[in-house]
């Protein structure tokens, strides 16, 4: 079973910067797709970014150019690398996992696909 614990978020200032990050208790298997997604208030959970095993990534198109998903295998963690950060990027931000290979790049990828989930972290940019 794969735990995934978030961390990382805060308040900050628009044009600010953000890391967030997801640790893995374990990955049994050798291949995962590792995504980020995020509520927005009254919207439904969105797709942020995901990252294949082979390394290969995909961003929704509001955050492309300014956000950053790597991961580091050896330390079985997640990363969110957020910069000019906007106030409509407010949201709890959610790591989420899947064995096997992403099958679709984020915009297709739905959230029912994902049976690992991270409690969540909290991003609030304020004008």
């Amino acid at each position: 079973q794969v735990q995934l614990v978030e961390s990382g978020g805060g308040s900050v200032q628009a044009g600010g910067s953000l890391r967030l990050s997801c640790a893995a208790s374990v990955f049994t298997y050798s291949t995962y797709c590792l995504t980020w997604f995020r509520d927005v208030p009254g919207k439904e959970r969105e797709g942020v970014a995901a990252i294949d095993s082979d390394g290969s990534t995909s961003y929704r198109a509001s955050v492309k150019g300014r956000f950053t998903i790597s991961k580091d295998n050896a330390k079985n963690t997640l990363y969110l690398q957020m910069n000019s950060l906007k106030p409509e990027d407010t949201a709890m931000y959610y790591c989420a996992a899947d064995k096997g290979h992403c099958h679709a790049t984020i915009w297709d990828l739905a959230q029912t696909d994902f049976p690992y989930w991270g409690q969540g972290t909290q991003v609030t940019v304020s004008s």
